[in-house]
């Protein structure tokens, strides 16, 4: 039997994908014991760098629950002969979804109109109302992975105009899902309407959105943030949100998560932010699961997982 540490406690429905498999060692703790563990689940609290490897010296493969692995050192792990994996296909539906309910919800001015209800102000709701139809305005597309082109679709359906930059799509495949392909970012900003960020946080993206690019975008528009905190400077988006630059943004991801009570950020009529839950609905949580779990146990057992990171650890 195997043994699996995991950082985030085994939902009870889950334990049939360890049945005469492997054994939970432990689960949740912030100092966690580690010396028998030959597998590890890891969620995105901890960092997995070459000290914590170290209190694990049986450990073969850590499985994240999620796609980003910023919190795994994969160098440290490759020096170790560890695995790692993480699961790219679990949450795409349910992020590209809660990217457009976060864009429909400021475009819609939800935020401000339910506020305001709350505070039994009685105003002339029609003549405030400033919405803004997404019929035939034009989405900008930072990343056109799984997630991105999800939204492309849900956007398209809505009657959308679809952009996008990203360096690996190739344009044949873009015309065939209907997405203009920009020669690059600075290009694409002052054409569109709402930009919508999927792409990991690495250093190459930290602050991709700064002062500068926001300058940049159309006034009015929308910013929209389910991928990764960081990619945005907040200082400047406030700036911009403040100079009435842009009409709101909608953020699953913060720098801080969650982000302290006073975060101007989180009482501003035209800003709708979530706890970076984006994934998170019930099926998705258990695609994570199924998919993180399967791939260690592939791997403990001389398999090849589908989504192996660092494929120059595997032995075949």
């Amino acid at each position: 039997m195997f043994k699996i540490w995991f950082e985030r406690p085994l939902p009870p429905k889950h334990a049939h994908l360890l049945e005469n498999k492997a054994v939970i060692i432990g689960a949740g703790s912030q100092t966690p014991e580690l010396t028998e563990a030959q597998a590890i689940i890891a969620a995105s609290s901890l960092q997995y760098d070459g000290t914590l490897m170290n209190q694990a010296p049986q450990l073969r493969v850590i499985a994240r629950t999620g796609i980003g692995v910023d919190n795994v050192n994969i160098p440290d792990a490759t020096a170790r002969g560890v695995a790692v994996c993480n699961t790219p296909d679990a949450p795409t539906i349910a992020t590209a979804e809660h990217t457009m309910a976060l864009l429909f919800a400021v475009a819609k001015q939800l935020p401000w109109f339910g506020r305001t209800l709350q505070s039994r102000e009685r105003i002339d709701y029609f003549a405030h109302y400033n919405g803004f139809e997404l019929m035939d305005a034009r989405l900008g597309l930072v990343g056109l992975g799984r997630i991105g082109q999800r939204v492309a679709q849900l956007a398209q359906g809505v009657g959308m105009q679809v952009a996008g930059v990203d360096p690996l799509m190739p344009p044949e495949k873009a015309a065939q899902l209907d997405i203009e392909l920009m020669p690059s970012l600075e290009r694409m900003l002052p054409t569109v309407d709402v930009l919508s960020l999927h792409i990991p946080r690495t250093p190459e993206t930290l602050g991709l959105m700064n002062a500068e690019r926001l300058a940049l975008m159309k006034p009015g528009a929308i910013l929209i943030n389910a991928a990764r905190g960081g990619l945005v400077d907040e200082a400047a988006l406030l700036d911009a949100l403040n100079r009435g630059h842009l009409r709101g943004a909608g953020l699953d991801v913060l720098d801080v998560e969650p982000p302290p009570p006073e975060h101007p950020l989180l009482y501003r009529d035209n800003v709708v932010i979530t706890p970076h839950i984006a994934s998170a609905t019930e099926p998705g949580k258990d695609r994570l699961w199924e998919q993180a779990i399967v791939q260690a146990l592939q791997y403990l057992n001389g398999e090849r997982p589908p989504h192996l990171l660092n494929p120059e650890v595997f032995q075949t």
